[in-house]
């Protein structure tokens, strides 16, 4: 069990040798998760499912009896309720644990890191630097922003390199994210815009497909088949954009003839700032992320004082 205490900087393990490049195939490996949801055994089931790692090569931690269970069921892996053996254990540990219990879970396991390790969260607006301040001077870390159709496999997530990360980490990171969808590399200061975006734009996806629904049942469409009409128009245009490659406003030229119905409609978003109050959102939910971020930051630093 993790007692929350405050976390003291001089708690920091040593720095391991740094007189050379550690890297791996992920053949080469075991890869751990701490914490158990529904997220971790997303990716795991992925990675499983495109052969990267066999089901005994993931392991996975919770202090969740129920969660590992779960887990366990849906992976055919081992689990366990102690973190520090995954630590031991796997040279990819993911941590995928409420943002507020990371530092606990980093100070457990610090000790069991060594310079083979590659340690990837998920969890949301814990930035590198503050996991630096809890793993040992030269740790790889990576950060990654996925997003809930993770569940399904088809998350779009980005991630960030820590300092000591090398690009055949990225390499890595990329193949097994890969498995759950698409993903891509950016600077960590540009996580919030990707949790702005993709982060929470499935919310904002599923208020369309139910508008739109909405819409359906109002000109006298059955409530199941305008719902069902209505989310495989969206993915059937976002299949469009992402296979043609063609612009979406190319597109929807295509598809606005002269005087017709869908430049009707399209008048009516436009009249409304459709636009204006998505790219808003996107706005919004970037700069929450990062008010987020920097309280606990602030909160963290109140804690040493």
């Amino acid at each position: 069990t993790i007692n929350n205490q405050p976390l003291e900087r001089s708690t920091r393990p040593p720095p391991f040798s740094t007189n050379q490049t550690i890297h791996w195939t992920l053949r080469m490996s075991k890869i751990g998760f701490i914490g158990a949801g529904q997220m971790a055994s997303a990716l795991a089931k992925g990675v499983v499912e495109a052969k990267l790692f066999a089901p005994e090569e993931v392991l996975a931690s919770d202090k969740s009896k129920d969660q590992t269970d779960k887990f366990s069921e849906l992976v055919g892996c081992p689990v366990t309720d102690d973190n520090s053996k995954v630590a031991r254990q796997c040279r990819l540990v993911i941590i995928a644990v409420k943002p507020g219990i990371v530092p606990y879970v980093l100070k457990d396991i610090a000790s069991h890191i060594g310079k083979e390790t590659l340690v990837i969260s998920i969890a949301a607006g814990v930035s590198i630097s503050s996991m630096e301040r809890y793993l040992p001077v030269g740790t790889r870390i990576v950060r990654v922003m996925p997003n809930t159709p993770c569940l399904v496999g088809a998350t779009a997530s980005a991630y960030a390199l820590g300092r000591c990360a090398s690009v055949e980490d990225g390499k890595d990171v990329e193949n097994i994210l890969s498995a759950c969808g698409k993903t891509f590399n950016v600077k960590e200061n540009l996580l919030d815009a990707v949790t702005g975006l993709s982060g929470s734009g499935p919310a904002y996806v599923y208020i369309m497909i139910e508008a739109m629904a909405d819409g359906g049942v109002r000109m006298g469409l059955p409530r199941s088949v305008a719902l069902n009409l209505a989310a495989q128009t969206v993915f059937g245009a976002a299949k469009m954009v992402l296979e043609t490659g063609e612009h979406p406003g190319l597109l929807k030229d295509k598809v606005a003839s002269p005087g017709g119905t869908t430049i009707a409609g399209i008048h009516a978003l436009e009249r409304v700032g459709f636009r204006g109050c998505v790219m808003n959102a996107v706005e919004a939910a970037a700069k929450r992320s990062k008010e987020l971020s920097e309280a606990a930051e602030e909160e963290k630093s109140k804690s040493k004082l």
